[in-house]
């Protein structure tokens, strides 16, 4: 059975979840990919959204793939980091272990 204090902790949690998501959906992180034609740029949300594509009109048609998917996942690892940083910054208030 769940005590008063382990459901309160449990309210506290998802709520401190939803504040970070909030958040996260705010930081935009920027990455580029290109070759000698041109270059492709994203910009990714903390909370792994997409927010924008730019793509140069000089790159070749054969290229968009292969840079969009190098922008993409640059961006989904500096996101992945800011996400782990602040959900370890939430677990540290809570006086949860964070693993480090």
């Amino acid at each position: 059975m769940v005590s008063f204090k382990q459901a309160k902790d449990m309210f506290r949690m998802q709520r401190e979840a939803k504040r970070v998501k909030k958040e996260l959906s705010n930081i935009h992180v920027e990455a580029e990919a290109s070759s000698g034609m041109g270059s492709v740029r994203v910009v990714v949300a903390a909370d792994q959204e997409i927010v924008s594509i730019q793509i140069d009109p000089s790159v070749p048609q054969d290229k968009i793939g292969e840079l969009l998917k190098d922008a993409l996942n640059r961006a989904m690892k500096k996101v992945q980091i800011i996400s782990a940083e602040k959900m370890q910054a939430v677990m540290g208030e809570m006086g949860l272990p964070t693993g480090q």
